[in-house]
């Protein structure tokens, strides 16, 4: 099934689309296999039910300050748009569009950060929305259920394969109202990538922290405590 897939989508679309460049130097992350999991039913919480606009959002997101010295933001790649075929999967091929490029998951509110770590390959991004509890869930959900449903697949971007293995995580318990955890790893070139991807709705707020897994685990916590922070 041919899809056409966003760079501004879901942070995991984005991962997609940035394998060629990543996998020529994500060296010094552990070789671990990719996984998400959901972690049951929404609990009901007051915390951020109001909807948050791109700009306070952006305010929100982690930057130099609370990271340090060592890392530096990289700016924002223009949007950009890629023929991507997915082989071997076919939860990812029944959610087409909306796999790929987002869907539900493309909410008008939201931003974004990317940040390189000490002069290296190895990155930490960051990303806010703000929607409605239910759509908010319903969304991520939908993505992570249908990429870790599928051990092993394949995507094509742009007529480049990339092979994808993935597993499911344990979830960080206690933090937020549902959380989403997982590994994916990218094979391209004769080299490959790994990303962890944690994701953590609160109220009306859905972070997503994606990046080198040693770099996810120290910033998750410092992410949202800030992003559910009290205006």
């Amino acid at each position: 099934m041919r899809v056409r897939v966003a760079t501004t989508a879901l942070g995991i679309t984005a991962a997609l689309l940035a394998v060629p460049a990543c996998s020529s130097g994500a060296a010094g992350t552990k070789s671990d296999i990719a996984s998400s999991a959901p972690a049951g039913k929404p609990a009901r919480s007051d915390r951020n039910a109001a909807l948050l606009s791109s700009a306070v959002l952006e305010t929100r997101l982690l930057d130099e300050g609370d990271l340090g010295g060592d890392y530096v933001r990289k700016p924002e790649r223009p949007a950009q748009h890629d023929d991507v075929t997915v082989v071997g999967c076919p939860a990812l091929s029944e959610l087409g569009g909306d796999a790929a490029t987002g869907g539900a998951l493309s909410f008008p509110r939201k931003a974004k950060a990317t940040f390189t770590y000490a002069g290296s390959t190895s990155e930490v991004s960051e990303e806010l929305y703000s929607d409605s509890a239910n759509k908010l869930s319903d969304g991520i959900g939908r993505i992570f259920d249908a990429m870790t449903g599928c051990p092993q697949y394949q995507v094509v971007v742009g007529g480049a394969p990339i092979d994808m293995a993935s597993q499911k995580l344990p979830v960080p318990h206690g933090l937020g109202d549902e959380q989403w955890s997982q590994l994916l790893t990218f094979s391209a070139g004769g080299r490959s990538t790994v990303v962890k991807q944690t994701a953590i709705r609160a109220g009306s707020l859905l972070l997503i922290v994606s990046g080198s897994p040693a770099l996810v685990d120290r910033h998750l916590d410092k992410a949202l405590d800030k992003a559910t922070a009290a205006s």
